[in-house]
């Protein structure tokens, strides 16, 4: 696949591996939040913050 017909989510990862593989001391930190959110993509991303909405609401009925 050429590099003008891909994929933005494909790029973006292929210039994370590259900057990783450049600066390999960055990564010894492990992965931010962006990297989490890049993984999943947005439907990933949605579920997730739903998810800890949920678990606040159920926090806040049963601990306080």
């Amino acid at each position: 696949m050429s590099e003008e017909r891909e994929h933005p989510e494909k790029k973006r990862e292929r210039m994370r591996q590259k900057e990783l593989k450049r600066n390999s001391v960055g990564s010894v930190h492990g992965g931010g939040l962006s990297d989490l959110v890049g993984g999943l993509g947005w439907k990933g991303t949605g579920i997730l913050i739903l998810v800890l909405i949920i678990g606040l609401i159920i926090y806040t009925i049963f601990f306080r």
